[in-house]
C-alpha cells in the first residue's frame, strides 16, 4: 500500500496538492460564508419557524456541498503524508529518530491530520444535530430545533473555522519546511 501511495503521489503530485488545497478552501470558506454572511441574513427573518427552517436548509446545503471535499481532503492528506516520505526522513525502519528536524516536521504533519480529523468528527456531529433539528421542526418543537441549530451556529461552526484556518496555516508552514 505504501508503494502505491508513493507512486500515486509521484505521478500526480500537482493534482493531489491542488485537490487538497481546494478542498480545504471550499470547506473552511463555506463555513465562513455561512457563519458570517448567511447567518446574519437569516437573523433578519422575523418568523421564528421560518428562520429555523431556512437555517436548517442552509446548513443542509453547506454540508451537502462540503462532504465530498472533506473526503477528498482526507484522502489527499494521507497520500501526501506517505508520498512525501515524512516518516522515512525522520525515522529508520526500526523506529529510531535519524533527524530531529525531520521528526519535528513529521510530528507537525500528525498535528495537522489530527486537526482535520477533529473537524470531520465535529462536522459529523453537526450533520446529526441538523437532521434532529429538522425532525423537531416537522414535529412543531421549535425550542428543540432552536437549541440544536443554535449550538451549531454559535460554537460548532466557529470551532471548525478556527481549526480549519489553523490547519491551512500549518500546511503553509509544512510546504515551506522542505
Amino acid at each position: 500500500m505504501k508503494e502505491f501511495l508513493v507512486e500515486t503521489f509521484a505521478h500526480h503530485r500537482t493534482l493531489i496538492v491542488f485537490l487538497h488545497v481546494i478542498s480545504a478552501v471550499i470547506w473552511v470558506g463555506g463555513m465562513i460564508a455561512v457563519r458570517f454572511a448567511a447567518h446574519q441574513s437569516l437573523a433578519l427573518i422575523s418568523d421564528p419557524k421560518l428562520r429555523l427552517e431556512r437555517a436548517a436548509h442552509t446548513l443542509k446545503r453547506l454540508f451537502t456541498i462540503v462532504t465530498p471535499f472533506v473526503i477528498i481532503l482526507i484522502a489527499t492528506a494521507v497520500i501526501m503524508a506517505v508520498g512525501l516520505g515524512f516518516r522515512a526522513a525522520a525515522m529508520d525502519p526500526s523506529g529510531n529518530v535519524i533527524d530531529e528536524y525531520a521528526m519535528s516536521i513529521y510530528n507537525t504533519v500528525h498535528i495537522k491530520e489530527a486537526i482535520w480529523l477533529v473537524m470531520s468528527i465535529n462536522l459529523a456531529a453537526m450533520i446529526v444535530r441538523r437532521k434532529r433539528a429538522e425532525k423537531a421542526l416537522q414535529e412543531g418543537k421549535l425550542e428543540v430545533a432552536k437549541d440544536m441549530l443554535g449550538l451549531i451556529g454559535k460554537y460548532m461552526v466557529p470551532v471548525n473555522i478556527v481549526l480549519g484556518v489553523t490547519a491551512i496555516f500549518i500546511g503553509v508552514v509544512l510546504r515551506n519546511a522542505y
